[in-house]
């Protein structure tokens, strides 16, 4: 049950800070509640009050953390019409969450193997928002139509690494010509225009499907006549 006082979610919100920070330090298995408590200024005895165990507060951190980091992204996107631009601002607001908590990425990854349940959650419930942003993107013909769902994943694996590699693994790496890249690659992809081809020669690969549809419409007209 939740807290109803000011002062109890004020607590809850303390011990959960705190068990974000050992569980980001120590890894699941040597955090201790007793760890946990200690780092937060709360009585050992009064964790019991808000959390029956370690793991149902561990849950509750990633739960909250992916809560948090949906509505951050919501705020950012705020306002834009185009989802290219939503695409950049919605990097940009990851970017900026994982800088300012560094323990994410451990936190979530240690998930798969604490409660399998809350680690799918984590990304089952970015992926629910980010399909119905892509659907409209595709209705509004902003973007190419495709498997929606398959390319929320595909997006969201973009920003997972990337955070990766220039957040965590690096402590200044000129997000902007990180960005930068990241949109060139995702707009190229995205545009619901053919990519020209003007004054270049079809590959092998292309001729060799052409060929096959000719033969193909060949084949079909021949049965229909």
């Amino acid at each position: 049950m939740l807290p109803v006082t000011p002062r109890g979610q004020k607590t809850r919100q303390k011990l959960l800070r705190a068990a974000e920070a050992i569980f980001g330090e120590k890894g699941y298995e040597r955090a201790s509640i007793a760890d946990i408590t200690r780092k937060s200024g709360v009585a050992l005895g009064t964790f019991y009050v808000y959390f029956p165990d370690k793991q149902s507060i561990f849950v509750e951190v990633v739960d909250e953390l992916g809560e948090r980091l949906r509505r951050l992204i919501a705020e950012s996107v705020t306002g834009l019409t185009h989802r290219i631009d939503v695409e950049r601002e919605g990097l940009r607001a990851f970017f900026e969450f994982a800088r300012e908590h560094p323990n994410l990425y451990r936190v979530v990854r240690q998930a798969e193997f604490v409660d399998e349940a809350c680690y799918r959650r984590y990304y089952d419930r970015f992926a629910k928002g980010y399909v119905k942003g892509l659907t409209q993107a595709m209705d509004a013909g902003q973007i190419r139509s495709m498997d929606p769902e398959a390319l929320a994943y595909c997006l969201m694996g973009i920003g997972d690494f990337l955070g990766m590699r220039w957040i965590i693994w690096e402590e200044d790496p000129g997000l902007e010509r990180v960005l930068d890249t990241a949109m060139a690659l995702i707009q190229h992809g995205l545009d619901p225009r053919p990519a020209p081809r003007a004054g270049k020669s079809p590959t092998k690969a292309e001729a060799s499907s052409a060929k096959r549809g000719a033969r193909t419409s060949r084949n079909t007209l021949r049965s229909t006549t």
